[in-house]
């Protein structure tokens, strides 16, 4: 099963979980199981169409998705996907 990193602004959607794991053949399925499992987070990841939010970065180990073939990336069973949020912020001088 592939395994996904929920970063720790993320885990007050997921009850805490820092990791959720599932047999999904895409990163867009993970993270769509991800959603139906934790449908509070589903307004955090994917837009009004089902698209994913274009400030949220997903990886599958040190790649990003949009580097490779976007949520249709495939996955291994021994893959790890993390979801890196924008962080915005800081001050100005």
């Amino acid at each position: 099963m592939a395994q996904l990193i929920i970063p720790t602004p993320l885990r007050k959607f997921t009850e805490g979980q820092s990791t959720f794991a599932q047999e999904a053949a895409t990163v867009g399925s993970l993270l769509k199981g991800l959603a139906e499992q934790h449908p509070g987070l589903q307004p955090h990841l994917f837009d009004e169409s089902g698209t994913l939010r274009s400030f949220i970065r997903v990886y599958v180990g040190d790649e990003d998705i949009h580097a490779l073939q976007g949520e249709g990336t495939p996955l291994n069973s021994s893959d790890e996907v993390s979801i890196i949020p924008a962080i915005a912020g800081g001050c100005g001088f």
